[in-house]
């Protein structure tokens, strides 16, 4: 499984309208392209020099080639929604995570 991973500093003018898109409409869109088996979205705990809030967004995906035809197929289009919306009040960065391995605790039996 890979991960997508965006992280996104966005502005506190635009912060409450910016997260009620991202979870209303963005990661919705970025889930229906079908590339995608699940998001996470996690706040960035850290007081940031340049202000604003920083946030990650995780969506799974199972192989680097579904990633690589979301790449072709969709990136752009979703990337210009956010651009056409937001122009200069957020910076983002992306990297790609493949899971190596998972653990998951499970409750102890009785």
């Amino acid at each position: 499984m890979y991960i997508y991973n965006v992280t996104i500093n966005v502005e506190e003018e635009v912060h409450d309208k910016w997260l009620s898109w991202m979870k209303e409409t963005h990661i919705p869109d970025m889930l229906a392209t079908g590339k995608f088996t699940g998001a996470k979205m996690c706040k960035v705990i850290i007081e940031e020099e340049m202000g604003g809030v920083t946030y990650s967004v995780q969506y799974s995906t199972p192989n680097k080639e579904t990633l690589d035809v979301y790449y072709k197929d969709d990136a752009n289009k979703l990337r210009q929604e956010a651009n056409k919306l937001f122009a200069g009040k957020f910076v983002a960065f992306r990297t790609e995570l493949e899971v190596i391995g998972e653990a998951v605790l499970t409750p102890a039996k009785k």
